[in-house]
């Protein structure tokens, strides 16, 4: 009597998972409408920070009477309300430091020549080198604007000091605005990154494991393995998107929700794009066994094939459970049995591969090195899978403010101290000084 080894059966994706239905049907909607629709996103809310933070900032400054037009306030807080409170607090320091340089630049040049073309030109050339001395980034250019704006008014001091004054408005207010009126965390654009990677993971693993159930060829082995590299950038944006998630508990009151979140999302990530690797890796051994056999068909017996597909799908299937459960801010209470359930039955199906590639090493080296690749690729597979099912729970913080400057001149002094005949062309003798004070303290 033979068994035969029943293939496994896929429900549709969103089957007994509400969180999974509402994302079928806001993924069947235009790009542009389903951003509206997002999960945790309540729609026009920055929009409508962004008009308050204007409006306010225009009408202080219009009560201070700064100017006759003071355009500049609502300007200002309109690009300082960023959809951080980090970016806020960052973009406000910058634009006031840039709006400040500018009008100084003016007033210096205004008592010394007037609006001309070459003035122009050489006031345009000094606010630009005093920019990028401040290193003032995407607010460069507001230095020069500055200056020009105050110079065509004869460098006027009520005029420059107008400006100051306005920006100074607007910045406050663009800073208090977005702290006061819901300040932002990404979590679950984060979360819905992450979830995405693991559904077009899950589909691209079902697909090839219809693939490696009907006819198998060199071509489609290729597509397979260009489709797997291709996840990289899903794997990259949902980095993108947890790099902003993480951003956004700087500085913020709400900071705590985003500080719990993230060690659940970034090991859950981690897990994902080891899981990319391996799919990738998987799919470069199925091409390349392609070219050591006679007929490209015959790479794997159907029996091994159907064997590997099962795999997938089990894959499939635990990944989709586990990034539901673990990305879902609703889920107070994990299915824990459900996802014990789905990994003994990858392991049972990884087990079945295995028992089905068994080859004698003598009788056929090559086939005995790549099915030990392949095998190792699914062992990747299912250890980055309980990865996901068991996320780090271990508390994080954002690094501190200062940790950054305070390590680069942590190693501009490490570096004086090892070679310090080159600090005398960088900051003199007290950098001399300095290094040799730290030579001294070595043991």
């Amino acid at each position: 009597m033979s068994l035969v080894r029943a293939p496994m059966t896929r429900p549709p994706p969103w089957a007994g998972h509400p969180r999974r239905l509402w994302h079928a049907a806001v993924g069947a909607l235009p790009p542009r409408a389903a951003y509206l629709f997002r999960q945790g996103r309540a729609p026009g809310l920055q929009t409508a920070k962004t008009v308050l933070a204007a409006v306010l900032a225009f009408v202080i400054a219009d009560s201070l009477h700064t100017s006759s037009a003071p355009i500049l306030a609502p300007l200002t807080a309109l690009l300082v309300v960023q959809l951080t409170m980090y970016e806020t607090f960052t973009h406000g320091r910058e634009r006031i430091v840039s709006v400040v340089a500018g009008v100084l630049v003016a007033v210096l040049f205004a008592s010394v020549t007037g609006l001309t073309w070459w003035s122009l030109g050489l006031i345009v050339a000094v606010s630009l080198i005093a920019g990028r001395l401040l290193r003032l980034g995407p607010n460069l250019l507001e230095v020069p604007i500055s200056a020009m704006l105050v110079l065509a008014v004869g460098g006027a001091q009520s005029a420059a000091l107008g400006r100051v004054v306005e920006t100074l408005i607007g910045a406050v207010v663009g800073v208090l605005v977005n702290l006061f009126v819901a300040p932002p965390l990404y979590i679950q654009p984060a979360s819905d990154a992450i979830a995405g990677l693991a559904g077009r993971m899950a589909r691209y693993s079902t697909s090839l494991a219809d693939a490696l159930r009907g006819d198998w060829s060199r071509e489609k082995a290729d597509a397979y393995l260009t489709g797997a590299r291709a996840l990289g950038a899903e794997v990259a944006r949902a980095d993108q998107r947890l790099a902003r998630t993480e951003e956004s508990a700087r500085l913020n009151p709400r900071g705590r929700v985003a500080r719990e979140a993230r060690p659940r999302l970034r090991s859950t990530l981690t897990a994902l794009e080891q899981a990319q690797v391996g799919l990738r890796n998987l799919a470069r051994v199925l091409l390349d066994r392609t070219y050591f056999v006679p007929h490209e068909e015959d790479a794997y017996p159907q029996d091994a094939r159907d064997a590997l597909a099962d795999v997938l799908d089990a894959f499939a299937t635990t990944l989709d459970d586990a990034v539901e459960e673990r990305t879902s801010p609703r889920t107070a209470d994990p299915d824990d049995g459900r996802l014990a359930a789905d990994l003994a039955d990858l392991d049972h199906r990884r087990d079945e591969l295995g028992a089905r590639l068994m080859v004698d090493p003598q009788a056929d080296p090559a086939a005995w090195a790549q099915h030990g690749a392949l095998l190792t690729a699914v062992d990747r597979l299912r250890v980055e899978t309980e990865s996901a099912v068991h996320p780090s729970e271990v508390p994080w913080w954002p690094d501190p403010l200062a940790q950054r400057p305070r390590q680069a001149v942590r190693r501009a002094l490490n570096a004086a101290a090892v070679h310090p005949s080159r600090v005398a062309s960088v900051s003199g003798r007290r950098a001399r000084e300095v290094a040799a004070r730290l030579a001294r303290r070595r043991p």
